[in-house]
């Protein structure tokens, strides 16, 4: 079995994936509508967890061992995997990420946002910069190509804008496992050749992870799952799950 195999999905598991996806992305948009000034991470967590409960699946992180909550929210350096304290309290000029999943008749989906409450100038350039990548990205999912064309789609668009690419972290397949191959950087590494195919019936998340900063050092916290920037600097995340199709891809989370 080749590391491509391990992603094929039949047309029937797909429309499944659809059917997730489109619920998930109804609690992204509705997480994302109510992010304010005063509003902490554990009321994100409350209503994502609820709504993926009304919608007849369940919260794909649950499922990760060690880990009890339906999102992963993080503020300003925090990158991936921070947990929703109560004790988040969001603020003016606050840089907020939040990331989920969702489990449904057999198959995850995942997706993560980021944005900004009353942001200047400089940071709404950066949250600009990190959903032109995802774009790039999405747009290189092609029957043809390789993860090579992705992962070079979501570096140059970063780098281009003065911007830093995690290393450490990177995106991956999807489907009866959360994380899945092929993994999917935020850069190239090695040679185009030796990268895995894009091939229809591949399921794919899709993460542009980035910093302000010019060093991708990660570190993570005392609590053992939240990871953020080593120099302090604001990090962006954004995700959708796609599909790969016999003519391109088609995004099942926006």
């Amino acid at each position: 079995m080749s590391i491509n195999d391990i992603n094929i999905k039949t047309p029937e598991e797909l429309k499944i994936m659809e059917e997730g996806g489109k619920k998930l992305s109804y609690v992204k948009h509705s997480v994302r509508d109510i992010i304010d000034v005063g509003v902490s991470a554990d009321d994100l967590e409350k209503l994502a967890a609820d709504l993926i409960e009304k919608a007849g699946g369940k919260a794909s992180f649950k499922m990760v061992p060690g880990y009890s909550w339906a999102t992963c929210v993080n503020v300003n350096s925090g990158i991936v995997h921070g947990i929703p304290h109560k004790s988040i309290i969001f603020k003016k000029g606050d840089v907020v990420s939040v990331d989920m999943g969702l489990f449904y008749k057999g198959f995850h989906t995942d997706t993560s946002f980021t944005v900004a409450i009353s942001p200047p100038v400089e940071v709404e350039k950066f949250l600009d910069a990190g959903k032109k990548a995802l774009s790039a990205a999405i747009s290189a999912v092609k029957p043809g190509n390789r993860i090579y064309d992705i992962s070079g789609s979501i570096e140059d668009l970063l780098t281009l804008f003065g911007y830093t690419p995690i290393r450490d972290l990177v995106g991956h397949g999807i489907g009866v496992e959360l994380h899945e191959a092929p993994a999917v950087p935020c850069f190239v590494e090695g040679t185009k050749e030796d990268s895995p195919l894009v091939e229809p019936g591949m399921a794919l998340a899709i993460e542009v992870m980035y910093s302000m900063g010019n060093d991708p050092s990660i570190v993570k916290e005392n609590d053992g799952w939240t990871i953020g920037m080593r120099d302090g600097k604001i990090s962006g995340l954004f995700e959708d799950t796609v599909i790969v199709t016999q003519k391109g891809s088609r995004i099942i989370t926006g």
